[in-house]
C-alpha cells in the first residue's frame, strides 16, 4: 500500500491520481479535510481508504499498518508562508515527519516527502542542494524554517528509511489548487483577474536592478512534481534531498504573457503597491539548480511556463475548475 498524507489536498491529490494512471489503486489517503472543499479533489480517484491524519500515527503502528504500508509520500503540512504560529508549524510541519522517518526507518519501510525551496530565504546563498551548505540557509518566514529544520534533522540520522527522498518544490501550479485561497499560485489568481476585470495585477519592483514585472520565480507545473514523484518510485535506490523545479527563472511578465495568450485576450497590467509587511521578506529571484536530480537518473524535460499555463488555463481554469 501506498499512503499520500495531504492526499485531498493540491499536490497530493494530483499524486493519487498519477498513481491511478500507473495502475495503482492500493492507496490510502490521509489527510485533515474538516469543513474545506478539498474533499473535491479526490472525488472519482481510486483509494483503499481515508484517514484522519491525527489517526494515522497510531495506526501505522497496528499489526495491519506495519504489514500494510510500503511507501508513505508525505505532502501533508501547514504551507502557508503568512503562519505566525511557530509552535503549530513545528508540531505540524517537523514533529509528525520525524515520526514519519522514525516509524519508516524501524520497519524498512520507504518515505518520498515534501521540503520546499521556502528554505532558501532570499536567495543571497543560492539555490544548491548539496547536504553541505543546508545549515547556512536563512529562510524568510515560519513555515520555510519548519521546513529546513527537518531537512537538518534528517542529515543528523544515522539510520534510515529504506528509501528516503525529500523534494524541495520551487513554485508549484496547477489544478486542484483551487481550495487553497490566498496560498494558491499566482496564475491561479491572475487567471481570475483577467476573467473578472481583463487585466493582471503585478507587484511594483523596490530595487533598481529589478524592474515592475521583472522578478523571477521558478514556475513548476503539478504534472512534472508527478514525474519525479514515479521516478522516485520506481528507482527506490534514489536517496537524499533534491530541487524540484524547472530550473529556469521566469519573469512575471512573462507569467501574464502566458496566460494572456492562453486565454487569448489583449494583454494588460498594472503594477501596484507592493504591502509593507512584504518588502522586506519578498523574494526577487529563485531558480532551482537540478544538477542533482539529474544526476540521480532524472531525464524527463520540464515543461516550459508557456505550454503549462497554456495547459492548466485552456484544459481546468476556463472548464469550470476541472479536477485532475
Amino acid at each position: 500500500m501506498i499512503a499520500v498524507t495531504g492526499g485531498a489536498g493540491f499536490i497530493g491529490s494530483c499524486i493519487v491520481k498519477r498513481l491511478n494512471e500507473m495502475n495503482m489503486e492500493h492507496i490510502l489517503v490521509v489527510d485533515n479535510i474538516g469543513h474545506t472543499a478539498k474533499w473535491k479533489n479526490i472525488c472519482g480517484k481510486r483509494f483503499l481508504d481515508y484517514m484522519h491524519k491525527d489517526s494515522f500515527i497510531q495506526w501505522l503502528n497496528t499489526p495491519e499498518g506495519i504489514q500494510q504500508v510500503d511507501v508513505i509520500i508525505h505532502m501533508g503540512a501547514c504551507s502557508a508562508t503568512t503562519e505566525s504560529d511557530f509552535d503549530y508549524l513545528a508540531e505540524n510541519n517537523y514533529r509528525y515527519t520525524q515520526k514519519l522517518w522514525q516509524w519508516c526507518t524501524e520497519n524498512r519501510k520507504r518515505l518520498i516527502y515534501a521540503s520546499s525551496a521556502a528554505t532558501y530565504g532570499d536567495g543571497k546563498m543560492g539555490f544548491l542542494d548539496n547536504v553541505e551548505g543546508i545549515g547556512n540557509l536563512l529562510p524568510l518566514n515560519g513555515y520555510g524554517y519548519s521546513k529546513q529544520l527537518f531537512d537538518l534533522w534528517s542529515l543528523r540520522q544515522e539510520y534510515k528509511p529504506k528509501q528516503f527522498a525529500g523534494l524541495k518544490f520551487f513554485n508549484v501550479y496547477g489544478p486542484n489548487e483551487y481550495h487553497k485561497g490566498s496560498m494558491a499560485s499566482v496564475i491561479f489568481h491572475s487567471y481570475a483577474q483577467v476573467r473578472d476585470k481583463g487585466e493582471i495585477r503585478l507587484f511594483k519592483s523596490y530595487r533598481k536592478d529589478f524592474g515592475h514585472g521583472e522578478q523571477k520565480r521558478d514556475f513548476v507545473y503539478v504534472k512534472d512534481i508527478l514525474n519525479v514523484i514515479g521516478f522516485l518510485l520506481e528507482n527506490e535506490n534514489v536517496n537524499g534531498i533534491y530541487n524540484v523545479g524547472s530550473g529556469k527563472a521566469r519573469s512575471f511578465n512573462d507569467l501574464a504573457g502566458s496566460i494572456f495568450s492562453a486565454m487569448g485576450c489583449k494583454p494588460g497590467i498594472e503594477y501596484v503597491d507592493m504591502p509593507e509587511g512584504l518588502i522586506d521578506k519578498y523574494q526577487y529571484f529563485t531558480e532551482a539548480d537540478i544538477s542533482k536530480l539529474r544526476s540521480a537518473g532524472y531525464r524527463k524535460e520540464f515543461t516550459s511556463l508557456e505550454d503549462g499555463c497554456a495547459d492548466y488555463v485552456q484544459n481546468y481554469l476556463m472548464k469550470d475548475y476541472k479536477h485532475y
